[in-house]
């Protein structure tokens, strides 16, 4: 039935189109930060994905084809056909659509912000700042300098993976 009639046809190749432009358009804007990113990409599904209704004329008198159609695809259609009611109808939803998009944008990266938070300790990093370094239970005062001296002696990364030293 699919193959039989070409709406689901149409609509499933527009399907698989617009994931492609996302999917590329996510890696195209990979130089900036993730919430922009994802705002921009949420944006661009909103108005690929919202549908807006759309009514075409018929080769015979007084008759009418009425659908959903991508509110993009008639807001194009109407603008080249010059046909305002049909842009009065689409551009709003449009809008709409793009502000879903937005707001889905932001919400999918705070869940991603917050899913990165679970790995860290409770009450850290929530403001932003650096890490804190954690220093064995024993160290106080100048045995945490003198540590920090010795791991700069040693070459080692910091923040990164420290292996043993045998003296």
């Amino acid at each position: 039935m699919l193959f039989s009639d070409s709406l689901p046809q149409l609509w499933l190749s527009y399907a698989v189109l617009s994931l492609v432009v996302l999917i590329t358009g996510y890696f195209a804007v990979r130089l900036l930060p993730r919430l922009p990113r994802l705002v921009l990409v949420g944006v661009v599904a909103g108005l690929l994905w919202m549908v807006a209704p759309f009514t075409l004329p018929l080769t015979d008198p007084g008759q009418t084809y009425s659908g959903l159609a991508p509110a993009i695809v008639v807001l194009a259609v109407g603008f080249l056909q010059h046909d305002g009611g049909q842009m009065a109808t689409a551009l709003p939803l449009l809008l709409v659509g793009a502000v879903i998009g937005a707001v889905l944008g932001v919400l999918g990266w705070r869940l991603l912000r917050q899913r990165g938070d679970d790995d860290e300790p409770k009450g850290g990093r929530g403001d932003g700042a650096t890490p804190r370094r954690r220093v064995a239970p024993g160290a106080q005062g100048s045995d945490r300098s003198a540590a920090r001296g010795e791991r700069g002696r040693r070459g080692g990364k910091p923040g990164g993976r420290r292996e043993p030293v045998v003296n």
